[in-house]
Order: C-alpha cells, then structure tokens, then sequence
C-alpha cells in the first residue's frame, strides 16, 4: 500500500527535472496532505524565490510535466495550481481502490523497509537498584518503547538499553544497611521491601556520621572489586532486576534482562576513556578534578561550566557513565543513531556529553546522537502527580489501578462478558488507556493524569480506538465470516465516505516514518483517531451487511477488514493490544 507522497515524489523529481533542469537540484517537493486538496505540493514557493520568478508560471509549468508523465496521470484524476502558487492534486479513485486491495493480503500492508536501515541504540527507562519505580518512569518506558516496535518495523537494527541506575555513592549505603541486618536478609530483599530498604538506608545515612563513613569506605570496597561486597552488591541488583522485569512484563514493553546495560557495566571502560580524552587534550584538572569544558556552554556568570569526568576523590560520576557508553555504543556496537528517551530537566547535561564526544571524534557523520526529551506528568492541581499523601506513586500500583478502574467500565458496557474474557479485556484497555495518555501528546510537553479522561470511550483515547477495532470484528462475527477471508475481495470506492476512509488507509506508512523521522508517536495517535474517526463515518453511511449488492458487499467488507488491521498494526506499534470483543 503506498502511500500517496511516496508514490508522487518521484513523479515530483523527474517534473521539476524537466522543467528546470539542474535548477531544481537540492529541492524539496514539499509534499504533503492537504483538506484543500488531497495531496498539495508547495514547492513552486520555495523555487521562484531561487530563480527569481513568479509562483504561479513556475506551478504552471510543473503541473504541465505532470501531466506529460503517464505515472502521474495514473495516480492522479486532477492536477491544478492554486492561491499564488500551490500545486494540489487529486488522486484517482481507482489508484486508492488498488492500492487498498494489493494491501489487503500483504502483512506489511505495502509499507516498505527504510532504504538505508541503520543501527539505532534506544536509551530508555533506566531506573535505579533498590528503588521501586513510580509513575514518573512511565514516560521513558512507555516512550522509549513506541519508538523501538516503530523503528524495528521499518526495518532498522534496533538495540535496546536500559541504563540502571546500578553503580556509584548509594550503594555504599546499601550495602552496609544489608550488613547491619546481617547478610542473610540479601536473600529476603522482596520485591515489594526495595522502596522501604532504601528509605531505612538513607535514613541512618543522614542521622549517623559513623554509618556514613562506613558507607562510603563501603563505596571504596566496591569499586576496588572486593569479593564479599560485590556479592552483597550482586544480591541487591539481582533483587532490583527481578521486579523491574516484573513490572515491565505487567505494562507489556519490549524490555528484557538481556537489554538491561547498567552503569556498572562501563566500569572497566572508564580509566581507558579518560586516558583518551587526556591524549586529545580534551580534559583538565580543576578544583582537582578532571574535567571537559566544552564550547558554548556557560555557567551563570559567564565563566566556562564544566563537564565532570573524573572527582578529586578519583571516583567517577554519571557524566563519564555517559560517556563511556556513548563511546562504547558507536565504537563497538556501531551504531548510527542513539536515542536518549530522558526528561527534558536533563538537556545541558546531554548536550554537553554529546559535544564532548564530538570533539573526541567518536560522534561523528553518520553517527549522531539525539535527545528524545519529553516533559512531566501532572496531577489535577496542575502539580508533579503524587499520592493523596504527598509521596510517590508506584508504577506496579498505578497499573493495577487502572486495570480495576477499565474492569469496571468494560463490566458495565457489556455484562455479557464472561469472566475470563473481561479480565482480559480490562487489562488490556487498562493499561492502553495509560499508554496512550502518554503518547497522544506531544512529548515535550507536560499532560495532566487524569483517569476520567483516558479511559472515555469517545475522544482520542486508547478505548476509543480500541472499541472502533471490537466493533469492526463484531461485524465480521455478524457475518460469520473472518476478517482474513477478504484478502483477496476487489475493493471498489463510490461513495464519498469509502473514499475519505481509502485515504486515511493509505497514510498508515507515512505515519510510522514520521514517527520515525521526527521521535513523536503523538502524530501516530493523531492518524489512528482520524481512522478511527473516517470508519464511523463511513460505517454511518455506508450499509455494510445490508449493502445493496454482493460486490459493494464484499468491498466494503474488505475495506472493514482493513482498517482493523491497520488499527491493531498501529496500535501494536504504541504497544497497545486491540481487543476483538468489548
């Protein structure tokens, strides 16, 4: 199925090259979808200023070696210059029809793989040993996520790493309070005590400067490779991991023990990397740390704000984690793009790591490195989302919640429902509803949490879509038919509500790489509502079982069937599953 800017922009190029010869070189068609039009192309704008001469005669003259290609003409019934200089274009009908049905029996739906496949590293989710997680990692794991199932499906070599806060200052803390309650209870750390065991740490941290200094002779232990503590240290990360392995599994992401890359992980490489930087002179001693300082980066009063790579103490922080993984993500795994899925608070810190890294020559052309910021989540009163009390809220609890709330809404829209399939079904609404809270808006923007909203069954939330996907089976279960059997049905397009829902079809692809161009999986919310939206229309207006006709029939069965495959392929890609019954 292509979609109809990829299959215009050649047409497009080979225009603007007869027209205009080498002038038109490094030009964009500028395509894109349009209400006045079904495809518009703002090139001609951009072109006269380049050469000089009116909009218009250069629309004009790209519409005449439009019509002069027989592909164009093909795809098109009407091409047309319009205001000062737009080129819009009206696809033919039987173009969409063929499209649709070669679609219909493709799994890929026609969506082709990235030219050029890259191997792409997805920083995300990352949270810290001996802690539980709570909703703000919900963002980075829910949009790390999204990016990774989209990215992999056109085609790129994608690597996952969680980097767990797993290394460093706190675990000296830990450690010792473990010793404290003597080293047997390693093995009773449950799941459910992380939060607490931490909590009582830090508490006898803060109130008692003799388990302080133990603790951070503790740090020293550990860093030296002393066996007894590494065990200790091994037991806790052992602890943490099984729950967050819980947590991912109960919130359905792709993120696996295999994926997890902890700052421990880069010790070894640390001594290696500063030496490196050292040789390059790309680092110096200050305050008797060593540091990197580098360019445009400007502290309050103007003076040159450093990059911390190595401590006075000679212990090493996150910045050279960073670092070292960086570096170990493009020199080892070869990677061409890395995406760091980290809040917004943490830009200067990334930035400056990633000039870092180009001044040592490890990021260079095709290797770039990209921060996916994206804001927080916000309670009702417009502040950071906690409990009534004031404290955290936990993810594991947070899901189960929603869960509980989608059961009871999903018992009361069908009671028919039998037990297994409505537990089901409520997780699966349940934890979409959150997904798609998130991801429908725009990242780097802050959203508010509110339940009442994200799990309505109208709008542009995840029960919503979900919904328009159960009806369409429940249509096909009328019928008695699968929706599979209409792969190979000749979809036909007369009345204007077939029309607008074969159009909205076509833009699945283009969806998925503009989420993969731009990192905002918001725009594929918004495409699948609009779906969503262009089939109730058209079911409104369009008899399906009842048409007049078997062909009619048969097309718009298939046209049904096709867009609750491409509302269960999309949804897929938020990591959102869509339920055949509700």
């Amino acid at each position: 199925m292509a979609d109809p800017l990829t299959a215009l922009t050649p047409c497009f190029e080979e225009a603007l090259r007869k027209a205009f010869g080498d002038d038109h070189t490094g030009v964009d068609p500028l395509l894109r979808f349009s209400d006045r039009a079904d495809v518009q192309a703002d090139v001609a704008l951009g072109l006269a200023k380049k050469l000089g001469k009116n909009p218009r005669e250069i629309a004009n003259a790209i519409v005449a070696s439009l019509n002069a290609n027989l592909t164009t003409t093909a795809i098109c019934d009407r091409i047309e210059v319009a205001g000062p200089g737009f080129v819009n274009l009206t696809l033919s009908n039987n173009w969409i029809a063929q499209e649709l049905s070669s679609a219909a029996s493709d799994p890929r739906f026609g969506i082709p793989l990235a030219t050029k496949p890259e191997t792409v590293v997805v920083d995300y989710s990352g949270p810290n040993v001996a802690k539980e997680m709570h909703v703000g990692h919900i963002r980075s794991t829910v949009l790390g996520d999204a990016l990774v199932r989209v990215l992999a499906f056109l085609g790129h070599n994608v690597i996952r790493q969680n980097h767990l806060g797993d290394w460093g200052t706190p675990f000296g803390m830990l450690i010792e309070h473990l010793v404290d309650l003597g080293t047997g209870k390693a093995n009773d750390v449950s799941v459910r005590d992380l939060d607490t065991f931490y909590k009582e740490a830090r508490a006898k941290f803060d109130g008692s400067a003799l388990f302080a200094d133990r603790s951070r002779e503790r740090v020293v232990l550990l860093q030296r490779g002393d066996l007894a503590t590494l065990d200790l240290w091994q037991r806790l990360v052992g602890a943490s991991k099984h729950y967050f392995g819980e947590v991912y599994k109960k919130l359905d992401v792709t993120l696996g023990e295999h994926d997890f890359a902890g700052e421990s992980m880069y010790n070894a490489m640390l001594p290696g990397m500063v030496a490196e930087l050292q040789s390059k002179g790309l680092i110096r001693e200050s305050e008797g740390a060593l540091c990197a300082f580098p360019t445009g980066f400007k502290g309050k009063n103007g003076e040159p704000l450093p990059l911390i790579v190595q401590k006075k103490d000679g212990g090493f922080g996150y910045a050279a984690t960073d670092l070292a993984a960086l570096r170990e993500r493009v020199c080892t795994r070869k990677a061409t793009r890395i995406l760091y899925v980290i809040g917004a608070p943490q830009q200067q810190h990334l930035a400056m790591v990633f000039a870092v890294a180009k001044d040592a020559g490890w990021l260079t052309p095709p290797a770039r490195a990209e921060h996916v910021a994206f804001g927080s989540i916000l309670g009702p009163d417009k502040k950071m989302f906690k409990t009534r009390t004031g404290g955290s809220v936990k993810l594991i609890e947070l899901i189960d919640e929603a869960i509980g709330r989608a059961s009871a809404l999903v018992d009361e829209k069908n009671p028919q429902l039998d037990e297994r399939t409505r537990d089901q079904v409520a997780r699966q609404v349940g934890i979409g509803a959150i997904k798609y809270a998130d991801l429908s808006s725009d990242r780097i923007k802050d959203y508010v949490f509110d339940w009442s909203r994200m799990l309505a069954f109208d709008g542009n939330t995840a029960p919503y879509l979900q919904y328009a996907h159960a009806r369409i089976r429940s249509i096909f279960r009328k019928a008695g038919i699968e929706p599979s059997h209409m792969q190979k049905a000749c979809i036909s397009l007369h009345e204007p509500a077939e029309r607008a829902l074969g159009l909205e079809l076509l833009g699945l692809g283009a969806a998925a790489r503009q989420v993969a161009d731009t990192l905002q999986p918001h725009r594929l919310c918004t495409y699948l509502y609009e779906l969503a939206t262009a089939f109730t229309t058209f079911y409104e207006q369009c008899p399906v079982l009842k048409a007049k006709g078997e062909a009619t029939m048969s097309s718009r069965l298939a046209l049904a069937a096709l867009t609750a495959q491409s509302l269960e392929c999309g949804l897929s890609w938020l990591g959102i599953e869509a339920p055949e019954r509700m």
